[in-house]
């Protein structure tokens, strides 16, 4: 059972989370009982933690309805433009406790569960992550669908409801093993699912060419089922939408063509259409050009677009009579965000619908479809871009193949015009990659096809210009933009770090949760005795906690006095986990040398998921656990060097870890990482980064101050050099000889000894082909640890750093990457005001509330 606040951590904790009035509690109580009577049909006698969960869910849900109702309402009258953002991936985690602090319900929950004798905290643990994300990607549209609701803008996310989402990962004898995540299996409180809204999605067929037009027949029809989930803003009464689209067979699947005794069968084969919405395809940053895959992405786009476009043509409240017809109107109307090329085939559909369905000129409707679509660039990967095999596309989109083609045309045509017989230009800027398999570069697609292109941080967006889209930054320099990433500072310091956001509330005030920029007020305690020790101590209670948390769930002992070294991402060469392996093996190496000195104790704990075939990544995670059983095995180290690889790392781990982190890794090789977001909540929650200059961490650095950053190794300009004259792995082992040590004891079984080969081919991978170039910034990363280790031995200094990364946390606000894509692409306009609380009841609410 909880505890009751003391009056010390009640008048703590009052400010961020909102008060807890009597009649609210005696409500909420009152509510609770009824859900879990009528909506669960249990009473307390047989009822269990989770049914305790669901009731409580829907109680706080009971706050959301009355918002969400008004909201869609306050845009039926207003009819301003609306944005869709569109992603294969929405990383949401847990709903219940960011709901909340939305909501300001937290301390009224808290106490109201008190006096029924339940532990809040027991209650939101029951609660399973939305896992329908790999990572960063999914996880900013997240944050995106806060911060827009946050800003009052009529926006929309659209995507897919995985019935599995990313697998969870179970660590068995060092060795990732995936299960499936079947989040759905007890429920979910937070959807409503929307029958009415079904929409049909047509694959396959062939396309016939009329006088008055052309016509896509013979094709199978797959139904999507829409689920709307509730997005809240921070207090303002706005309440957004989230609709996932679920695969449904139509009930005439197939039963025509059964022959006799065929019936079973036939019902059964309705799974194939339904596969579509099935599970999330676990790749981060690696294009598989599988058919399913090319399905999903053509699935969401073609009810999104019907979505869009029944919404465009209806805009009273309420009403199903069509108030529109002209869609010259429709960019002024609405934004479609591209979530990087997945949801690319938005151009080619909506060009379908406008040229065969409403019959516009190629022309007027090519204008449209431009001046709506805008499109997000996540990665300069080359595996990463998706390039889909002409062969394919006709088989299952023929009539969109006939589309691309014809947008390639005339933007080959405007090529060669601009730049007369440059052909080599013509080739590379072509949407249709020929040799071997022709294939369609979807990237080149979503430049031609949209008014806006951005990266996601400054450096990203630069050598998007510079490199990969050289050759169309040339000829419409006009469309290429930087939006710097952001993360939403309700969850990721309000709801994950109460401690801390009451703690900065005391000198500044609270707005800063809706306005980030006002950290910089912070600056000016940067000397204060009493703030330093303040945020030191949150720090402090944060490590105990988590500590506590990983001696239950792994059974190792950890030093709360240590310093907590945190790598938390998705496993892949380019984060170079390996490097970060190479110094755990050379700090370990030097304790044991001279195990009398004093050194400064670490626990270094690294997660993340390695994608299901990626054999690199797989053997990297299972290096790492091969490092921890020697180190946490060895007397002589004792406690002063921990290593914990991280199982299963989500949202909802990287709630509890990064508020508890001391110094956050950010080592990818510079030029690879686009921009990264948890370097951003390791900022945000008062860790210190190391750090390569790449993706978001060069404005962290502008931000902070350089000198309040550890920052190593080759700058973007150094590997390009480096990359001319030739990377040869073994100048750097033969010329180290702290490398050469670690190296040999990985080749040589010193961490594997029944194995003695077990890890030959990550040594073979870094002497010899190591694209993300490990050695070269070795030795500069082991002397920053080294700064690292000498700083952490002052904690009055380290605690001032810490101080100046947070009060420069301001620009990585998704309020103001979202601010930045309203003005600057989407042609809307923020705003603080804030909706009546509850839904007009005078208006029609029974029908259209979509």
């Amino acid at each position: 059972m909880s505890k009751p606040l003391s009056d010390h951590d009640r008048r703590k904790q009052i400010s961020v989370r909102g008060l807890a009035g009597i009649e609210n509690v005696a409500e909420l109580k009152q509510n609770f009982n009824r859900h879990l009577h009528f909506t669960l049909v249990k009473d307390r006698n047989v009822a269990t933690r989770r049914d305790y969960y669901f009731a409580l869910a829907h109680t706080v849900r009971d706050h959301l309805i009355g918002r969400w109702i008004r909201t869609q309402q306050h845009y039926y009258e207003k009819d301003p433009k609306r944005v869709y953002y569109i992603s294969l991936e929405f990383y949401m985690g847990r709903t219940l406790q960011n709901t909340m602090v939305n909501l300001a319900l937290e301390n009224a929950c808290d106490e109201a569960m008190y006096q029924l004798g339940l532990d809040m905290e027991e209650l939101e643990d029951m609660e399973e992550d939305a896992g329908l994300g790999n990572g960063g990607l999914g996880r900013l549209a997240a944050c995106f669908l806060d911060s827009m609701a946050s800003l009052g803008l009529a926006a929309y996310g659209y995507g897919i409801r995985y019935e599995f989402g990313i697998f969870n990962q179970k660590i068995v004898n060092g060795w990732q093993v995936e299960e499936a995540d079947d989040w759905l299996r007890y429920g979910n409180p937070w959807e409503k699912a929307r029958p009415e809204y079904m929409r049909p999605v047509h694959f396959y067929g062939r396309t016939e060419h009329h006088p008055d037009g052309v016509k896509w027949v013979d094709t199978q029809v797959v139904l999507a089922l829409p689920y709307d989930t509730p997005v809240p803003g921070y207090r303002n009464n706005v309440v957004n939408t989230m609709r996932l689209w679920s695969a449904k067979a139509p009930c005439e699947f197939n039963l025509k063509d059964f022959n006799v005794g065929g019936y079973i069968q036939a019902v059964l084969d309705r799974n194939l259409a339904e596969n579509i919405s099935r599970v999330l395809y676990p790749n981060d940053n690696f294009f598989e050009g599988k058919e399913l895959r090319l399905k999903q992405e053509y699935f969401v786009v073609s009810a999104t677009l019907q979505d869009i476009i029944r919404r465009f043509k209806v805009s009273k409240f309420g009403s199903r009579e069509i108030a529109r017809t002209d869609f010259s109107k429709l960019p002024d109307k609405v934004a479609i965000q591209l979530n990087d090329t997945h949801p690319a085939m938005a151009i080619p559909e909506l060009m379908r619908v406008l040229v065969d369905e409403e019959k516009l000129s190629w022309e007027k409707a090519w204008d449209i479809c431009v001046r709506t679509c805008a499109y997000t660039n996540h990665t300069v990967l080359p595996e990463a871009l998706e390039r889909w095999p002409v062969d394919l596309f006709a088989h299952l989109l023929p009539r969109h193949l006939e589309i691309v083609f014809e947008i390639n045309r005339r933007h080959l045509e405007n090529v060669a015009a601009k730049f007369p017989g440059d052909n080599d230009r013509l080739r590379r800027m072509s949407l249709i990659e020929e040799g071997g398999q022709k294939r369609i570069n979807m990237a080149h697609l979503c430049i031609v096809g949209s008014h806006a292109v951005n990266g996601v941080a400054q450096i990203h967006s630069d050598i998007l210009k510079a490199t990969v889209f050289k050759d169309f930054y040339e000829m419409e320099p006009h469309k290429f933009q930087n939006k710097t990433n952001g993360i939403t500072p309700r969850r990721w310091l309000v709801m994950c770090n109460p401690g801390l956001a009451e703690v900065i509330a005391e000198r500044i005030g609270e707005d800063f949760i809706r306005d980030l920029d006002q950290l910089k007020g912070l600056r000016k305690y940067v000397n204060d005795e009493a703030f330093i020790r303040d945020v030191a101590k949150v720090k402090q209670e944060n490590k105990l906690k988590f500590a506590m948390h990983l001696e239950q769930h792994y059974k190792v002992k950890i030093n709360p006095n240590s310093m907590f070294d945190i790598q938390v991402k998705r496993i892949h060469e380019y984060k170079r986990q390996l490097l970060n392996c190479l110094h755990i093996i050379t700090y370990y190496n030097r304790i044991k040398k001279e195990p009398n000195k004093q050194w400064t104790p670490r626990t270094i704990m690294i997660g993340g998921k390695a994608a299901p075939g990626y054999h690199t990544a797989k053997m990297i995670i299972r290096l790492i656990t091969a490092i921890g059983e020697v180190v946490n095995n060895d007397p002589v180290v004792g406690d002063r060097l921990k290593v914990i690889f991280l199982e299963n790392y989500r949202v909802t781990l990287a709630e509890k870890g990064i508020p508890a982190a001391d110094l956050s890794e950010q080592i990818s090789t510079a030029g690879t990482e686009a921009s990264g977001t948890g370097n951003m909540k390791f900022m945000l929650n008062g860790a210190l980064t190391i750090g390569t200059m790449d993706g978001a961490n060069v404005e962290m650095a502008e931000e902070a101050g350089e000198d309040n950053l550890f920052i190593f190794g080759m700058r973007v300009d150094d590997v390009d050099e480096l990359d001319k004259r030739g990377y040869h792995a073994e100048e750097y082992y033969n010329r180290l000889p702290e490398l050469k040590q670690a190296i040999d004891q990985i080749a040589g079984g010193f961490f594997s000894p029944k194995q003695p080969d077990l890890f030959k081919e990550i040594v073979n991978m870094l002497m010899h082909h190591d694209r993300f170039k490990v050695f070269a910034d070795y030795e500069d990363y082991i002397k920053c640890q080294e700064k690292v280790n000498a700083l952490y031995k002052n904690p009055k200094e380290w605690t001032k750093k810490v101080i100046f990364n947070i009060a420069g946390c301001g620009k990585f606000s998704s309020d103001r990457t979202i601010a930045q894509y309203a003005r600057e692409i989407w042609g809307m306009e923020p705003t603080l005001e804030k909706l009546p609380c509850f839904a007009n009841k005078s208006k029609k609410v029974t029908k259209d509330f979509s």
